[in-house]
This record gives C-alpha cells, structure tokens and sequence, in this order.
C-alpha cells in the first residue's frame, strides 16, 4: 500500500458509549452499581386498580387468606370492645372509678381498630364480618365477666397478650407484600403493646 495514501485515509471516528435511558440513569447511584429495576406491570396494575383500594396485593389467593386473618383479628377486636365495657360498667373496689374509666377508653380504642380493620377488609375487596352468631368462634380473645377488679384486668392482660402476639405473627407473614395493611396492624400492635404496660402496672399496684 502507498504509505502516502494510507497516510490520508480519513481515521474511523471513535465509538461513543451508549447513552442510559433517563429512567435508568437516574437509578445508577454514585459508585456505578447496577440500576434498580422497577416491576412495570405492577405499576400499571397501580394504574388500572383504582376502584380495588390502596395498594392491594396482587396475588388474589394470598389476599383471600388476608381478609381471613383480618376478620379474625374484627373479631377479637369487638370481643375486646364488649369485654372493656362490661368491665366498666360492674368495676368495684377503692380504686375501680379511676381503671373503670381506663376501661372505656380502652373500649373505645379497640372500637377504632375495629372500624379501621373493617375499612381495609373492604378495600382488599372483602367483606367485613360483624355477624353476633360467630363472633366468640372467630375471636382470639375471650370475653369475661369477672366480678373482682383485680381478675378483670388479669383477663384484659390476657387478652391484649393473645392481640399482640397475633398482630405480630401477622406482620410477619405479610412482609413488603402490603405495606398499607402492615403499618396498619403496626399501628394497632403499638396501642395494644401500650394497653398491655397500663394493665401489667395496675395488676402489680
């Protein structure tokens, strides 16, 4: 070959890198890791899901065990309610005015984790169940009707025990699955853990 024409032979332009998509290089962080990948169809399935609720699980066979447990934990609640309520009314001894008015406001408490646990049942798509027939069947709880103080805040403990130990079994299964039913039954779990301290404080008085 003529080095002169060699010499004049235009050089190959060089290759540039290929450029990431927005998205994607948005997703690289500072030291190059590999970007984080988004469940697309999920996304569209937020899309499209609207009148399903807020952030429903998509796998339909787990969500029915879901709104199972759920049920179980509105009945332990309004079990909770009643038994609250018996205690304040027939509450007796030198302190009782003062724990028979704790019992409301426990009473009206698991009143509101009832109401909060129907309102997601019906947004999984369920129905709740407020049937009286089952409801002692279907509590975790018992109800009591102790006539001495001390034995109805030894059942309450009881049964805010079983609540927190079923709140947090559930947490568990549900994992990053729903994370609006978990921080809901985390909310519920912390009020029980709280109920929990105030009737361990006055079964110890």
């Amino acid at each position: 070959m003529n080095p002169a024409s060699a010499a004049t032979k235009p050089a190959k332009p060089e290759s540039k890198p290929a450029l990431a998509s927005p998205r994607t290089a948005r997703a690289i962080d500072s030291v190059g890791r590999a970007p984080i990948t988004l469940d697309e169809q999920a996304i569209e399935a937020a899309r499209r899901s609207l009148d399903a609720g807020v952030a429903v699980p998509a796998q339909a066979p787990w969500r029915t065990d879901l709104v199972r447990v759920l049920n179980d934990s509105l009945a332990t609640e309004l079990v909770c309610v009643l038994r609250y309520k018996r205690h304040h009314f027939t509450a007796d001894g030198l302190a009782s005015p003062k724990i028979a008015d704790e019992f409301l406001v426990h009473a009206g408490e698991e009143s509101a984790h009832a109401d909060r646990l129907a309102q997601r049942i019906v947004q999984l798509g369920g129905k709740p169940d407020f049937s009286p027939d089952t409801l002692s069947a279907r509590s975790h709880a018992a109800y009591d009707d102790s006539a001495d103080l001390k034995s109805m805040i030894r059942a309450n403990l009881v049964a805010e025990r079983v609540a927190i130990e079923i709140y947090t079994q559930i947490i568990g299964h549900i994992g990053d699955r729903d994370p609006t039913t978990r921080r809901l039954l985390e909310d519920i779990l912390a009020d029980e853990q709280a109920h929990a301290e105030e009737l361990q404080d006055w079964l110890a008085d």
